[in-house]
């Protein structure tokens, strides 16, 4: 590979930020309430943590479980708090009732975002028709990241299909960089790596205590290692 692998951890908090980033992370996905898979943080968390790290901080759009946009204006104004915030970067992602990609949300957010980045999350995991999701998101602005497990039982379950994505990189909808997560575990990391995988997405993996406790910079680190500095 030409560069290294990204390593991106999930935050909670600054004191997670903090010992995500002294361990190695090149970027956090920031949200809250993790029983409900990861909702939108507060603002003042958002500006505490920009003002506590300098690496990249993608921020969650996402305000109830599911996948389903919910109330898209207040989403809008949602996205616009975090932006006055300090938030740069963003998570998001959203299916319709039949497992499609809600393109009309995700062309409104996308407009509040005016060009920012961001990553489609798990909700490609969920998707009816998965290939057919990339095509239809293929030119939307500020998209640069899939965040996937291939399936939506976990990486064990999505491997095939992690590792037959990683060969169609280059084609339209498949241009953006694979991040994968949701039950990844060191074990896994050598053959993505050998796939041409080169983003890595952990959030239990770096909680020793579980969810009850706080990142730990030494298990960051372990990762960092495996994934090369």
């Amino acid at each position: 590979m030409s560069k290294r692998a990204v390593l991106e951890v999930i935050a909670l908090d600054v004191e997670d930020a903090v010992a995500a980033q002294a361990g190695g992370a090149d970027r956090l996905e920031l949200v809250t309430d993790m029983a409900a898979d990861g909702l939108t943080p507060s603002a003042a968390t958002v500006a505490a943590i920009r003002a506590a790290v300098d690496i990249d901080v993608r921020v969650m759009l996402r305000l109830a479980d599911g996948f389903a946009a919910g109330d898209v204006e207040r989403l809008t104004r949602v996205a616009d708090e975090m932006r006055e915030a300090g938030a740069t970067q963003f998570v998001l992602g959203f299916l319709d009732a039949e497992g499609d990609v809600d393109l009309g949300a995700v062309e409104r957010i996308a407009e509040v975002l005016d060009g920012c980045r961001w990553t489609f999350h798990r909700a490609i995991d969920r998707a009816a028709n998965r290939d057919a999701l990339r095509k239809q998101l293929a030119d939307f602005p500020g998209l640069d990241t899939y965040l996937t497990a291939g399936a939506a039982g976990g990486v064990d379950e999505g491997l095939t299909v992690l590792l037959a994505e990683a060969r169609r990189r280059g084609e339209p909808g498949y241009e953006q960089q694979l991040l994968v997560g949701g039950g990844l575990r060191l074990d896994h990391v050598p053959g993505l790596l050998d796939a041409g995988i080169d983003g890595f997405h952990i959030g239990g993996a770096a909680r020793p205590s579980g969810w009850a406790g706080a990142v730990s910079a030494d298990a960051v680190g372990e990762w960092r290692r495996v994934l090369g500095h």
